[in-house]
């Protein structure tokens, strides 16, 4: 712990303000998000906690009907705003994560298989990543969700809708791991070191697990914490589409989606709020990385 503290990198975490500032606000808000059934002041999502004459009320205001107040004020079921963005972020973190890990373990082994082992199998794994290339990542995303979607049985589709969500980010991102993780792997190859394995008889599995992808692992780190805030905004764009988190365990996008349907009647504090938590969210992620890449950059030292 103490050679972390000496470090360079965190020497250039503490000098840089907007490191620090946004790595605090990543921390608060994911400590908020699991922390939310003892934060959130009800369950938006238990009808039993839910007061229809509490709808619409702003915030810091009394309800006319009840008398109750509100921090952000309620939706038009009358679920606290406040509770609802604390228990969405869960989905919408918990999905960014999990397509991030998802996209980074399949691009890493197709990245390493087609940079070590080269030949037909570099050639096909690369091909299919251009061809995925051409198209937008969101429409990608799309096509996955609603193919997987369409095969999973009607009554398990709520159930799924989550992971399957998760399915879909995570194939459309991919690429970008599998094709810095192959050059990487190109260049490391040819090393000594590489070549001492080979000789004493490790097996190329063993190789490429043990020796080459701990050298490769500095720009995955740095792609993987810019691409959790892109991963988080997909998810947002494809719930609030309606075709990404069920309307039973809503997301961020999903609350923007509801909230967009009462901007115009006066009721703006049902999309502002969620839509100010995901954009600061998404920033602070992605100002993060940022500085990850900087600082991991030798040759910006």
């Amino acid at each position: 712990m103490t050679r972390f503290f000496d470090s360079d990198i965190f020497y250039a975490f503490r000098t840089s303000p907007v490191a620090v500032v946004s790595a605090t606000v990543t921390v608060l808000m994911v400590l908020a998000a699991v922390f939310a059934p003892l934060i959130a002041p009800t369950n938006p999502f238990d009808p039993s906690s839910l007061n229809l004459m509490n709808g619409f009320t702003p915030p810091m205001e009394p309800n006319a009907f009840t008398g109750d107040s509100f921090l952000l004020g309620t939706d038009d079921q009358g679920r606290d705003v406040f509770s609802t963005i604390l228990y969405g972020m869960r989905i919408s973190l918990f999905v960014g994560v999990a397509a991030v890990l998802f996209a980074m373990v399949l691009g890493i082994f197709l990245g390493l298989l087609s940079g070590y082992v080269g030949g037909w199998t570099e050639t096909i794994i690369m091909r299919a990543a251009d061809v995925q290339l051409t198209f937008p990542s969101i429409l990608v995303a799309m096509l996955i969700f609603g193919v997987a979607k369409g095969v999973t049985p009607v009554e398990y589709r709520d159930q799924m809708a989550i992971w399957v969500l998760i399915l879909a980010i995570g194939l459309s991102d991919w690429v970008q791991f599998a094709r810095v993780v192959r050059g990487a792997t190109l260049v490391e190859k040819s090393k000594d070191y590489v070549a001492a394995a080979r000789m004493i008889g490790r097996s190329p599995l063993t190789i490429m697990v043990r020796h080459i992808l701990p050298n490769v692992l500095s720009p995955v780190l740095v792609i993987a914490t810019i691409s959790l805030a892109l991963a988080i905004i997909a998810e947002a764009t494809l719930s609030f589409l309606g075709v990404g988190a069920p309307p039973t365990q809503p997301s961020l996008g999903t609350l923007i989606r509801i909230g967009q349907g009462f901007l115009f009647s006066g009721e703006w504090w049902i999309l502002f709020f969620p839509a100010c938590t995901l954009l600061a969210l998404a920033l602070a992620v992605n100002l993060l990385g940022d500085w990850l890449r900087d600082a991991l950059n030798p040759r910006l030292r």
